[in-house]
C-alpha cells in the first residue's frame, strides 16, 4: 500500500511538474505573439495612409454636397447662311414680308448645351467654365431640386477658362460651398465628382487623384489636376471635392478619342480658381501681374553655355521696352529662377507665379547673369493694360555676306538692299541672315534667312566682323558652340548652335 501510495504520489507530482514546464514553455511564444501584436499596432497608427483614410461610402458627402451642384443651359441662336436662296418681290410686293419672315426663320436656329457649375455664395453666385457659356444668348441655371433661374454674366476669363454667375434666388435657400487649398492634395487622395454628364443631372462619381500639376496646352497658365473619377460631356464647370466636402478642382477637360470617360479628366485647380473668381466678382474681368518679359525654356545646352548648374528657371529672350522687367534692369540672357521667394522650375511657371502675384506689388526677383546670383526689386504692372496697349508683342527695330562655316549660314549688315529684301527696316549696325545651309548647325536649330542675329554668348551683335570674332574665339576656347539671341518675325528667342552638325 505504501508503495502504491507513493507511486501515486509520485506520478501526481511528476504531472504537476510537466504541466507547470508546459506552462513555462509557453511563456516566450505568447510574449512574442503579444509583442508582435503591439508592434503592428503602432505600425498602423504611425502611419500615414490607414484603411480608416478609404471612406466606406461617399453617400453623406454626396446627399450634403449635391444642392450647392448645379445645371447650366444655355441657348444661342445660329445664323446658317448656307440655306436655299428665295425669291426676291419687288419693294412693297404683299409677298415682300411673309417671305422675308419666312427665310428668317429658315436661315436661323437656335442651339442649346448643358453643362455644370456650383453655388460659392448664397446670394446666388455661381461658378463655371467659360466654354459653358460662351457665346450663349440666354443662361440658366437649374437647381438640383429642379427650381429653374435666369442667370446674369458677372465676367469670365478665357485663359483659365473660367465664368462667374450670378442668380436672384428670391425666396429660395440656396446651399453654397467653398474652396480647399489645392496645393495639399496628394497623388493617390480621394476626390469626388459631380455634375451634369450627358444632361443626366446630379451625378456623382469617385475615384483618386492621378497627377498634379498637368500643362494639357489649353492655355499659358495650365496647372490641372488629373483624376480617374469618371468625368463626361456635361461635367464641365462642376466641381472636384476632397473628403472634406471642399472644392479642389473645377472639372474641364477629358482625354478621349471616343468622346466618353477613358479614366483620364482634368480640373482646374482651386488656388488657380480662386483669385480669378475674386477678380471676377470685383472687377468683372481679371488684373493679373506683369513683368513685361519674353521667355523660353532652359535646355541642357542652354544650360551648359550659361554655366548654369541645371536646366532650370526661365531664361529671358527679350524685355519690354519701359515695362516692369526693364524698369528694374532686367536683361536678355537673364535666368529668373525666383519670383517673390518662389522657385521658377520651368519656364511655364513663371507666367502664372506672376499673374497670380498683385498688380503694383514690388517683388525681388532672382537671377542668373553671366554666372553670377543677382536680386532685383520689380513693381508689377497690369497684364490686362498691357495686351490693350498692345506691349505685347516685340518691338525690336529690325541688315557685303559673310559665310560663317562654323555653324552653317552667311550674314550681312542689314543696308537698303538686304532690308528690301527681306521687309525690313535698315539699320547698318544689325545683322541679318542671308543664307542658310539646311543640313548645318544653324539650320537644324530653325534658324532662316531673315533672322536678325541680337546677341551671342550673351554680348550685343553690331557688325558681321564682331559677329564672327565671337565665333572664332569661342571654338578656340575649346567650347562646343554658341548661345545666339535670334529674332524672327518680331518675337526673339534663344538658340543654342554647335560648331559640328548633330
Amino acid at each position: 500500500m505504501e508503495k502504491m501510495i507513493s507511486y501515486e504520489h509520485h506520478i501526481t507530482r511528476n504531472r504537476a511538474v510537466v504541466k507547470t514546464r508546459a506552462l513555462d514553455n509557453r511563456k516566450p511564444f505568447w510574449f512574442v505573439a503579444m509583442f508582435g501584436f503591439a508592434v503592428l499596432c503602432l505600425f498602423v497608427l504611425a502611419s500615414p495612409v490607414r484603411a480608416a483614410d478609404r471612406p466606406d461610402s461617399f453617400a453623406d458627402l454626396a446627399e450634403r454636397l449635391s444642392p450647392a451642384v448645379v445645371n447650366i443651359s444655355t441657348s444661342t441662336v445660329i445664323k446658317d447662311d448656307n440655306g436655299p436662296s428665295l425669291p426676291r418681290f419687288p419693294e412693297g410686293s404683299p409677298f415682300e414680308d411673309f417671305f422675308k419672315e419666312f427665310e428668317d426663320r429658315g436661315q436661323s436656329r437656335r442651339a442649346q448645351s448643358l453643362g455644370s457649375g456650383f453655388i460659392i455664395d448664397a446670394s446666388g453666385i455661381v461658378v463655371t467654365n467659360n466654354h459653358v457659356i460662351e457665346n450663349a444668348d440666354k443662361i440658366s441655371v437649374i437647381l438640383a431640386n429642379d427650381e429653374v433661374f435666369e442667370a446674369e454674366l458677372i465676367g469670365r476669363d478665357q485663359k483659365t477658362d473660367i465664368a462667374v454667375l450670378k442668380i436672384d434666388p428670391g425666396n429660395s435657400t440656396l446651399t453654397a460651398v467653398s474652396f480647399g487649398d489645392s496645393d495639399k492634395l496628394r497623388v493617390g487622395d480621394w476626390v469626388m465628382a459631380i455634375g451634369n454628364p450627358f444632361g443626366l443631372g446630379g451625378t456623382v462619381t469617385a475615384g483618386i487623384v492621378s497627377a498634379r500639376g498637368r500643362d494639357i496646352g489649353s492655355g499659358p497658365y495650365d496647372d490641372f489636376i488629373q483624376t480617374d473619377a469618371s468625368i463626361n460631356r456635361g461635367n464641365s464647370g462642376g466641381p472636384l471635392f476632397n473628403l472634406d466636402g471642399e472644392v479642389i478642382g473645377i472639372n474641364t477637360a477629358i482625354f478621349s478619342q471616343t468622346g466618353g470617360s477613358v479614366g483620364i479628366g482634368f480640373a482646374i485647380s482651386a488656388n488657380l480658381a480662386t483669385q480669378v473668381v475674386q477678380q471676377l466678382q470685383d472687377f468683372g474681368r481679371t488684373r493679373r501681374g506683369w513683368l513685361g518679359v519674353f521667355i523660353q525654356e532652359v535646355t541642357d545646352d542652354i544650360a551648359e553655355s550659361l554655366g548654369l548648374e541645371s536646366a532650370n528657371g526661365a531664361l529671358v529672350a527679350s524685355v519690354t521696352e519701359d515695362g516692369p522687367a526693364d524698369q528694374a534692369g532686367l536683361q536678355a540672357g537673364d535666368v529668373i529662377l525666383k519670383f517673390d521667394g518662389k522657385n521658377v522650375e520651368k519656364s511655364r511657371d513663371l507666367p502664372r507665379i506672376v499673374a497670380e502675384t498683385a498688380v503694383e506689388k514690388t517683388v525681388e526677383v532672382e537671377l542668373v547673369r553671366n554666372g553670377k546670383k543677382l536680386v532685383r526689386t520689380v513693381t508689377l504692372g497690369e497684364l490686362e493694360q498691357a495686351e490693350n496697349g498692345g506691349l505685347l508683342t516685340s518691338k525690336t527695330e529690325p541688315g557685303s555676306p559673310e559665310t560663317l562655316e562654323d555653324i552653317g549660314l552667311a550674314v550681312a549688315p542689314l543696308d537698303e538692299a538686304v532690308a528690301e529684301q527681306f521687309d525690313l527696316e535698315a539699320d547698318e549696325n544689325t545683322v541679318v541672315v542671308v543664307d542658310v545651309a539646311e543640313t548645318g548647325p544653324a539650320g537644324q536649330r530653325g534658324i532662316q534667312p531673315g533672322d536678325i542675329i541680337r546677341r551671342i554668348n550673351q554680348a550685343a551683335v553690331t557688325s558681321v566682323k564682331q559677329l564672327a570674332d565671337k565665333i572664332r574665339e569661342a571654338k578656340q576656347s575649346g567650347r562646343r558652340g554658341v548661345l545666339m539671341l535670334v529674332e524672327s518675325g518680331g518675337q526673339t528667342r534663344f538658340v543654342q548652335v554647335s560648331f559640328e552638325s548633330e
